[in-house]
């Protein structure tokens, strides 16, 4: 007779999960992935390093959109969606503002002159581009963290003919708020202001860097940023959220190509005002 109770219920790993433990795997382009909460499967169109997500796409053509990480399936078995890893090409010829780059040179000193621009995405912004050429020119760029005080920040800085200052302002347009600030400091001697059209800097950023035509049009009352944010899709509900979405943009820019001429001329303007001889 056989023995029905001779086997073991709890011999080999009775904890592991049926499927397997997760694995990491590159979110590749191309990688047909189900999300395991939802039972939705897609191919994956577009992974956002900066975002932090991943885009598939159904066998209607559908996409949506899911944080990196875990709670996938790859042919049945469970696991963790990672950007892939980018190569690092090497040193460029070019600066990304398209001078030469000149190698085998420390920075110079800061020169007393000084570039202001508003906030810390635009400082960023400038920097991605003319950083190289700006340190080597011994250039500093510093951000106000608003234009309000503009014209006290301006007498604090006691400009002369050999401490320059150059502004660079959002939205300097007429009749907006930045137009009357510059007006207040128009004819102090060995400062220039000047400004971009666009309400702020992120707009800077051609569009078509982003995979869309144009930006979208907040309605006033809306915070302008988290309206963007959530036009796109993006998380938008905290300060977090629109760090990220900035950083997301940044990434977008590799040189000046990816600049609106607006912006481009303004910045350069600048630069040849503190570094050549200016106004």
């Amino acid at each position: 007779m056989a023995d029905r109770y001779s086997g073991d219920v709890l011999s080999g790993d009775w904890r592991a999960p049926k499927r397997g433990h997760s694995v990491d795997t590159p979110a590749e382009l191309g990688l047909v992935v189900e999300d395991a909460t939802t039972g939705y499967v897609g191919e994956i169109m577009r992974v956002d390093r900066d975002l932090g997500t991943v885009e598939l796409e159904d066998r209607r053509n559908k996409r949506k959109v899911f944080p990196l990480g875990p709670g996938f399936l790859l042919e049945g078995k469970p696991v963790v969606l990672k950007a892939p890893v980018t190569v690092q090409e090497t040193g460029p010829k070019r600066t990304a503002s398209g001078s030469i780059a000149v190698t085998g040179q420390r920075a110079r000193v800061a020169l007393p002159s000084r570039i202001w621009v508003e906030g810390r995405h635009d400082a960023e912004l400038v920097e991605k581009v003319w950083g190289d050429d700006l340190r080597i020119e011994g250039v500093a760029v510093e951000y106000m963290g608003g234009a309000d005080d503009l014209a006290a920040a301006v007498r604090d800085f006691s400009p002369s003919a050999d401490r320059r200052l150059g502004v660079l302002l959002d939205h300097l347009v007429a009749g907006s708020k930045e137009s009357k600030l510059a007006a207040q400091v128009a004819n102090v001697p060995h400062v220039h202001v000047v400004g971009h059209p666009y309400i702020d800097v992120w707009q800077a950023v051609k569009p078509q860097r982003l995979g869309v035509d144009a930006w979208p049009v907040i309605d006033r009352g809306t915070e302008w940023k988290k309206g963007v944010c959530a036009a796109f899709g993006w998380p938008h509900e905290t300060q977090t959220d629109t760090a990220r979405a900035w950083k997301h943009i940044l990434s977008k820019v590799n040189s000046w190509s990816d600049l609106e001429p607006e912006f481009l001329g303004r910045v350069e303007e600048l630069i040849d005002f503190v570094t050549v001889g200016g106004h």
